[in-house]
């Protein structure tokens, strides 16, 4: 961070900044998802006005801020130079510096390395600005047309079958919809792992939004994988799962099993039997003899 030292002629243009309410702190400023043209006003204040940008890939994001004729200095942060940089931020935020942090797409900290810097900063007591705006996450969830009351994100699954359908499980029992990640030349097989472990619960499929080629395909999980089977993916993938549409009647015992296996691994058996229990309406004294035969067959 020694190049990010300001000679005199920036110093005087960060007191202008400061002038116009850009004051030292670490900003997380959302931008867009696709369409260069879904980012606020504030946060093209923001990135006009702060002394440096860090991004996950500058030659990306110099796209967008040439788009609206910004010129603020940039230096990459990503999950490969984070520790060896993340203290000479912290010195810059130190000395009063403004500073953005923005992802290559929506919202920082959203499936993006930084929350440790997030965290750093917020332990040295100096400032973490939010300048909300696109999202992916949301973006899906609202056109899916499933319920949007209650959510869970749950980023990316694991690359791997049995850590995938393990990853799934913990969900299983929660009464929420779900949304995931997903890279396409996963996506037919994390569909075929969803629905092993969640049933044929309605499904969408959000694909490349707010790009020329954005596509929502909604069904149920075997009928989604049924269409997509023959045709090739591309694009980011973003899947939300419907909840289940009632509690207890609506699992089968293999579902069941999972979700006790899952709170297991957070909880002890008793503990566990009652988180399910709470949560599909089931009896905790069947839950918990269950519980005990899964803990001795593992």
């Amino acid at each position: 961070m020694t190049d990010a030292i300001m000679d005199s002629k920036k110093r005087q243009e960060k007191d202008e900044n400061r002038s116009q309410g850009i004051s030292g702190g670490l900003y997380l400023v959302a931008t867009p998802i696709g369409n260069l043209r879904d980012i606020t006003l504030r946060a093209l204040d923001v990135l006009a006005g702060v002394d440096l940008i860090l991004a996950e890939d500058t030659r990306h994001s110099r796209k967008l801020l040439d788009r609206h004729g910004l010129r603020t200095p940039m230096r990459p942060y990503h999950e490969h130079n984070a520790d060896n940089v993340r203290d000479g931020i912290l010195r810059a935020l130190q000395d009063g510096q403004a500073i953005a942090l923005i992802s290559d797409a929506g919202t920082p900290l959203v499936s993006d390395p930084g929350f440790k810097l997030v965290r750093a900063v917020a332990e040295a007591g100096l400032r973490v600005l939010p300048i909300p705006g696109p999202s992916a996450v949301l973006a899906a969830l609202c056109a899916s047309g499933l319920p949007s009351d209650r959510f869970l994100f749950a980023g990316f699954a694991p690359a791997k079958q049995i850590s995938r359908q393990k990853f799934f499980s913990e969900f299983v029992a929660t009464p929420a919809s779900l949304v995931f990640f997903e890279s396409p030349n996963r996506l037919l097989a994390s569909l075929q792992d969803m629905l092993e472990v969640f049933g044929p619960r309605p499904a969408v499929l959000a694909r490349e939004l707010t790009k020329i080629h954005e596509t929502l395909v909604r069904n149920p999980l075997p009928q989604l994988i049924e269409n997509l089977s023959t045709h090739k993916i591309r694009g980011e993938c973003v899947v939300v799962v419907g909840p289940p549409e009632t509690q207890a009647l609506q699992m089968s015992q293999a579902q069941i099993d999972m979700a006790l296996i899952a709170a297991m691994e957070r909880f002890g058996v008793k503990a566990a039997a009652r988180e399910v229990a709470q949560i599909t309406g089931l009896p905790m004294r069947e839950l918990y003899a269950q519980a005990l035969v899964l803990k001795q067959q593992s």
